[in-house]
């Protein structure tokens, strides 16, 4: 989909405030051009030494009329002011709900964070959007209006009309593709600085030695090169056009002077008509002059609305209508010669799995770094589709499972995962109203929140900052466990969710979830090997595919 049918998409969504917006333009055009007819006549009144009723009927009229041109202007604000409210709020819902849901092969090669940058994109377009509907709308039609009554002075001014508007085409035939496409490379290269100054305050710590710190700044001085270079090119554009905007206003003030005397001189116009011809020829220039300068802004929004397009357009998981009161009451899972294949990659990861799990088993995967554990893991809880084979949930198929369903009904904690800016209570339950109080002290005392809580001033109300940077690793990962539990799934699936504890802290934590009269099914990857003693059943991984599957009594 191209940039202008973005943006005309944009504005079908807001169709009734653009066609308010284009209405009160009309009228406060109709209004602009209609006062040099109201000064021609006081003109025309002066030179002939009459002062009447009618003059002063005029005066009043032109005075009212500039009145009117500035509530019309007015009322197109909180127009314009409504439609970038509207834009923010619906561009926010729409990042909102886009993320959690994007196919992970869609967002495979992108780091997330970064593509959430693409959300300020939504300033230019709030701005340039009400801008372009407010300057361009006004100018055009003070453009054919404008063209339309100096045609009535005298057929020479037709000629004016056609000039315009061959130079309006000359410079959208010639400049609208190549400004269009140096504005996107230069966004493109705004985004890699931007990226990169992200990474630095990622990893601030790592760039802090001089050695490194002079890597942070050139690389930093290559990505600005390259934006300066686009940047260059782009304003060029801009350049070239302005200096055709001067040329064409020398020319066209030049010749309707001309013009506009001689037919004065030849008395086929009164001095009222060539003072009122001279007011609208410069509204029109002014006109002119604005569409041109308003390409800038145009460029700009096609730009920020391509940008946003990188996001809107990634593919989402299907979705289903979920009856969340509806409950497993065992979950089996089953695969078949099941394969997959990362988007980037010619190799399969996992190579012809086969495996059965019934509810209740302790599962702990084993195998060295690369062996697919953490593969098989988040095929197996729904994050990953499969290159080839079959998924099977209670016999159905993967394909055919409602996945939100399936999900309402497992816990994770995936390498990665981490705590969200809120308060522990928000973080542990994402403020679920079926909760109930017992549910939250069943879960601290299980995860030994107890004493940390305590100790903080405010309790579950505390905030934690992004990625629970005041807390310990092993409250941390706490609280992510409580997270995963609170619900109390039919199946957990983890990714090393004691590594960060205390030998005694995970010994507790492990043997309560893997206790016998829990009857979740878990299914750890950990270097814990504490994991597979309490397992009742053990999986060795290698090079993508089971080597060894042991059931323990």
């Amino acid at each position: 989909m191209s940039a202008l049918k973005r943006f005309f998409n944009l504005l079908r969504l807001d169709k009734k405030d653009v066609f308010q917006l284009l209405f009160y333009a009309i009228f406060a055009g109709l209004l602009s051009l209609s006062l040099p007819l109201g000064i021609q006549a006081i003109i025309n009144f002066i030179q002939a030494g009459r002062i009447s009723a009618s003059w002063i009927v005029l005066i009043i009229l032109v005075v009212i009329g500039v009145a009117l041109i500035g509530i019309l202007s007015l009322m197109q604000l909180r127009i314009t002011e409504n439609l970038q409210q509207k834009i923010f709020v619906r561009a926010s819902f729409d990042f909102a709900s886009r993320f959690p849901k994007i196919k992970f092969d869609a967002i495979y090669n992108n780091y997330p964070p970064e593509l959430a940058n693409r959300f300020f994109d939504t300033i230019s377009i709030q701005k340039g959007t009400s801008k372009l509907l407010l300057d361009f709308s006004a100018a055009l039609l003070q453009i054919v209006f404008g063209i339309i009554l100096l045609s009535l002075y005298h057929p020479y001014f037709i000629l004016f009309g056609i000039l315009l508007i061959f130079l309006l085409y000359f410079i959208y035939k010639f400049s609208y593709h190549s400004g269009l496409e140096t504005s996107l490379k230069e966004s493109h290269f705004k985004y890699k600085v931007a990226s990169w100054l992200q990474e630095l305050a990622r990893n601030s710590f790592s760039f802090r030695s001089d050695l490194n710190y002079d890597f942070a700044l050139e690389k930093n001085n290559t990505l600005v090169t390259d934006y300066l270079s686009y940047r260059e090119k782009h304003f060029r554009i801009i350049q070239r056009q302005f200096s055709q905007l001067i040329i064409f206003k020398m020319i066209i003030t030049a010749s309707l002077l001309s013009i506009g005397g001689y037919l004065v001189i030849q008395q086929k116009m009164n001095i009222g008509q060539f003072v009122a011809a001279e007011i609208i020829i410069l509204l029109v220039i002014n006109s002119v002059e604005k569409i041109i300068i308003g390409l800038e802004t145009f460029y700009d929004v096609l730009t920020s609305v391509e940008k946003i397009g990188t996001i809107t357009d990634l593919t989402l998981e299907d979705d289903m209508n979920v009856d969340y009161e509806y409950c497993f009451t065992n979950i089996q899972l089953e695969i078949e010669n099941l394969k997959y294949r990362f988007p980037d990659s010619k190799n399969d990861v996992l190579k012809t799995i086969s495996l059965k799990i019934t509810q209740g088993e302790k599962i702990y995967l084993d195998g060295e770094n690369g062996s697919g554990k953490t593969t098989l893991i988040r095929v197996l809880s729904g994050l990953l589709h499969p290159t080839s084979g079959v998924f099977f949930i209670n016999d159905d198929t993967f394909r055919k499972i409602n996945l939100q369903q399936y999900r309402s009904q497992i816990g994770t904690i995936l390498n990665g995962e981490t705590l969200f800016e809120g308060s522990i209570r928000e973080n542990i339950t994402f403020n679920d109203p079926t909760l109930t109080s017992e549910d939250l002290k069943w879960v601290i005392a299980a995860m030994q929140l107890g004493d940390l809580i305590k100790s903080l001033p405010n309790g579950l109300e505390t905030r934690i900052f992004p990625e629970g940077k005041q807390l310990t690793s092993s409250n941390s990962q706490k609280i992510l466990l409580a997270r995963s539990i609170i619900h109390k799934p039919k199946v957990l699936f983890f990714e090393n969710p004691t590594d960060h504890m205390d030998d005694a802290v995970a010994k507790d934590i492990i043997e309560f979830l893997c206790a016998p009269q829990q009857q979740w099914t878990v299914i750890v990857s950990s270097k814990n090997q504490l994991w597979k003693t309490k397992a009742t059943r053990h999986i060795i991984m290698q090079n993508g595919k089971i080597v060894s599957d042991i059931q323990k009594n």
